[in-house]
């Protein structure tokens, strides 16, 4: 018989946890422990180390508040991670099996999961969400993002169309920018004037992170003269390119500057072999508000509905 062992992470692991995780069908590198790690006077981590028969199989990273495991409530999703070869879902059920003992034996009353979504999977890798099934899981969250094929992308509606030609003529720049500094100021003066909010990263810890992961962490700018128009933030994981910090100044916005930004964007990804362009989530109140006017905004440019989908054991 097969044994499967779960141990609590330690960081004398870290060089292996992160090997096994670029090695993994569904890992991605904010499952890096130095992504995980920047955070952790905020979260306790209680990642947890699936082995078989002694050799590392799976990982789940989390955290623990209480008596619930949180997969991870520092991220934007979690799951299981696990190898391409060697792994099929009777694997994962036992895993899965023999996560719920060692947390039951822990004192854990209830774990929340947060699925890694399936356009991150670099080989097709849900035996996860069948093991929750199992499990009597319920499906507790569920966030729409949009999202671009980029084999076969839709094309912008004539709205758009219109307004990147208008904005190229009016000779507005886009590219990568170093510009941190300037782009978290007006980002966190736009959070603050309509949502009474900030960036969840201080800019401290964006450059801090963008440091670590240069080929990962990208900044675009829309300019006019030099003036900051609109702004992206790229969190690169192929075959994901996905955006996470979107903003532009009312001139930005009447000059159309995002859409010639954007423009720029989808091609360039798409030439160097991005499978999706995710354009993020567009809800509040954990799903239950969907902000319909944004989710039009980003159909217009090509994209179409993808789920962020937590889901929880009670044990």
């Amino acid at each position: 018989m097969r044994m499967i062992e779960i141990q609590r992470y330690d960081d004398l692991m870290s060089s292996r946890w992160d090997e096994f995780v670029r090695a993994s069908r569904n890992g991605t590198f904010l499952h890096l422990r130095g992504y995980m790690d920047y955070h952790r006077d905020r979260f306790t981590d209680c990642s947890l180390v699936a082995t078989l028969d002694g050799k590392l199989c799976a990982l789940l990273p989390a955290c623990i508040e209480g008596d619930t495991l949180w997969s991870h409530r520092g991220l934007t999703y979690g799951s299981w991670i696990v190898p391409l070869k060697h792994f099929d879902v009777t694997v994962m059920l036992e895993v899965m099996d023999a996560a719920v003992q060692w947390m039951a034996a822990n004192g854990i009353k209830r774990l929340v999961y947060k699925a890694v979504p399936h356009i991150y999977h670099r080989y097709p890798c849900e035996e996860d969400l069948y093991a929750l099934f199992r499990h009597q899981a319920a499906l507790v969250e569920t966030n729409v993002s949009t999202t671009i094929d980029l084999t076969c992308p839709l094309s912008l509606d004539r709205g758009n169309k219109s307004g990147v030609n208008a904005a190229r003529k009016a000779g507005i720049a886009v590219g990568a920018s170093d510009d941190w500094e300037g782009y978290w100021h007006l980002l966190s003066s736009l959070l603050d004037e309509r949502y009474g909010t900030r960036p969840v990263h201080s800019l401290d810890e964006i450059r801090l992170l963008q440091g670590r992961f240069p080929d990962n962490i990208k900044l675009y700018t829309a300019t006019l003269n030099g003036q900051l128009l609109a702004g992206v933030v790229m969190y690169l994981s192929k075959p994901v390119a996905h955006c996470q910090y979107i903003g532009a100044t009312p001139s930005g916005k009447d000059s159309k500057a995002l859409p010639l930004l954007f423009d720029h964007l989808i091609g360039e990804y798409q030439r160097q072999g991005f499978r999706y362009f995710d354009f993020g989530i567009s809800n509040e109140d954990h799903g239950r508000y969907l902000n319909e006017g944004l989710v039009r905004q980003k159909s217009r440019l090509g994209g179409r509905g993808i789920v962020y989908n937590t889901y929880e054991i009670t044990l």
